[in-house]
């Protein structure tokens, strides 16, 4: 997304229980086209039992009450779905009394709740309480135990439907100002059996296994630069890129984020859900007042094929004990995207001539026959979400696959692309999209992480930690600290980082250039970098001894 999209965002404030906050769009946003925005990919929703006969405002009813999971007895909040060697689809999902003498204010006194079903979109039925929890994610470790996250804490089971061990994560800041506390996390499994999490406030964490300790890497927030109260993350990986969602709760708005590592994440414009995505083929809107807690089910290759969400009827002080008002977990299926594959090994710049696109045939789509081929852009995210990029020269079958070859002009692609768009339709009229891989770049790289320089009591000498978070091992890079102070940078000190397989740690003893304690009040700058290439930087605000 251009930088000018997030540098600004006007809003006007609605005086209604503080929880409603109208957000200005960017103006570009309006020559975004079909399959631009996260939110033109969901799809109608699903069910077979259309009732009124249920609790909500007018709004909501009739709906689908055999989407998702609801009743008369329980509150339901958050909660995602993993397949178990069963053959059953569970949801895990928190909950509290409807009837609760607090209402929905009754949240923080929530039970999580194993729900079962034969349908990846319900109904889900409760088959067992795991025990107290809020703002429940279950995950999958590499050796095959699955992990429940609750706010403060965690459940831990070799068996999805056996006995759950509640314990706690162990976190290590590193130095680092955690960013709005450690709450609603959401975690991503990396290609060797690690985890990635994002915390509520934005910052992004590594674990070597899932299980054990948890370092942040960041020192700032990874989210959008607009104004916003962002809460309920959720973070994914497919075959091609890191994806995150992020929700501002007040303004009603999400936004959606790609990277290439997890780590340096991007903004794409448009909205990626707000209120009004839960439509019924025939049109018909169940208008929940507020979607929050998005979870993300995906399939063999990552690909995000439904979205969940906690929906209520009403601002949350309004449901009360024994009223008409309530929330519930429901499930939107999402258009997955379609499988491409870049032909050519050459990098791709401004002066390509073509660029060849494969795109693979799979259950229920056939590339040769379901594609309007005249609609099909592709090139880089901004070029494509606007209508713009590469078009079409021609195109040739390869057995089942279709290889369409674009002219490269206006392709838009650049050094730091990582996962250049399609965007067009099928003969139908439906949008189609997908991302692609470039082959020319190295998808996974070591992730060289500082912590806080510690210095002798002259001043004179600073020992250093570095580790690789990579999943790969680093070459030698250099490193050097900075210090700046009313408008005046300094630096401190300088040296080599060793190669470090992945997730060693090294301490480098470095001589500073100038005592550190004659240096008053400022920001201490360390950067890890290789040529002019820069690898990480950290931020720290630094008091003067006294």
């Amino acid at each position: 997304m251009k930088k000018q999209l997030l540098l600004f965002f006007l809003f006007i404030a609605l005086p209604l229980y503080a929880q409603i906050t109208k957000r200005e769009r960017p103006v570009e946003w309006n020559q975004l086209v079909n399959g631009a925005r996260f939110m033109d990919r969901f799809l109608p929703m699903q069910g077979k039992v259309l009732s009124s006969d249920t609790w909500g405002v007018d709004g909501v009813i009739p709906r689908y009450i055999d989407n998702g999971i609801e009743d008369r007895i329980w509150s339901y909040w958050g909660g995602n779905i993993k397949k178990g060697n069963d053959g059953k689809y569970h949801l895990f999902v928190c909950g509290w009394l409807e009837s609760s003498t607090k209402g929905h204010m009754e949240w923080p006194n929530s039970y999580v709740f194993n729900a079962v079903s034969d349908n990846l979109t319900g109904p889900f039925v409760a088959r067992n309480m795991i025990g107290k929890g809020h703002n429940p994610e279950v995950f999958q470790l590499k050796d095959g135990r699955y992990v429940l996250y609750v706010i403060d804490g965690r459940y831990v089971t070799d068996n999805i439907n056996g006995n759950w061990e509640y314990g706690k994560f162990d976190f290590n800041a590193r130095d680092r100002r955690i960013i709005e506390g450690l709450s609603n996390l959401s975690f991503a499994q990396r290609e060797d059996g690690s985890y990635i999490m994002v915390c509520r406030g934005g910052g992004i964490w590594i674990s070597r296994d899932g299980l054990s300790e948890y370092n942040q890497i960041t020192d700032k927030r990874v989210y959008p630069s607009v104004e916003g109260r962002f809460e309920d993350p959720v973070i994914w990986r497919d075959h091609i890129q890191y994806h995150m969602i992020v929700n501002d709760w007040l303004g009603r708005i999400a936004f959606y984020l790609r990277s290439k590592d997890g780590i340096k994440w991007v903004t794409d414009p448009g909205e990626a859900y707000m209120p009004g995505v839960a439509v019924h083929e025939d049109g018909r809107k169940e208008d929940w007042f507020k979607y929050e807690r998005m979870k993300i089910y995906q399939d063999e290759y990552g690909r995000a094929i439904q979205a969940n969400f906690a929906v209520i009827d009403t601002l949350k002080p309004l449901d009360k004990p024994f009223d008409n008002h309530s929330s519930k977990n429901i499930g939107i299926p999402l258009n997955p995207g379609v499988l491409l594959t870049i032909q050519d090994n050459k990098p791709i710049t401004a002066k390509t001539k073509s660029i060849r696109l494969k795109i693979q045939a799979e259950q229920g789509f056939n590339p040769q026959t379901d594609i309007d081929l005249n609609s099909l852009r592709f090139g880089a995210s901004e070029e494509v979400n606007y209508g713009r990029g590469s078009k079409v020269l021609r195109y040739e079958n390869d057995g089942k696959d279709l290889v369409v070859t674009f002219d490269g002009k206006g392709n838009g692609i650049t050094a730091d692309e990582f996962a250049p768009k399609l965007i067009g339709k099928y003969k139908n009229g439906k949008m189609l999209y997908g991302y692609a891989r470039l082959p020319y770049v190295n998808y996974v790289e070591p992730i060289l992480s500082a912590r806080s320089p510690v210095f002798s009591e002259s001043g004179k000498n600073c020992r250093i930690e570095v580790q690789n978070f990579g999943q790969v091992a680093s070459g030698e890079v250099a490193l050097k600290v900075e210090y700046i102070s009313s408008g005046q940078k300094v630096n401190i000190a300088s040296g080599k980082v060793p190669v470090l397989q992945p997730y060693e740690k090294t301490e480098l003893s470095l001589q500073t250039a100038k005592a550190f304690s004659r240096i008053g009040d400022g920001e201490l700058i360390v950067t890890i970098y290789s040529g002019k290439k820069v690898l990480s930087i950290f931020h720290q605000e630094r008091r003067e001894r006294k």
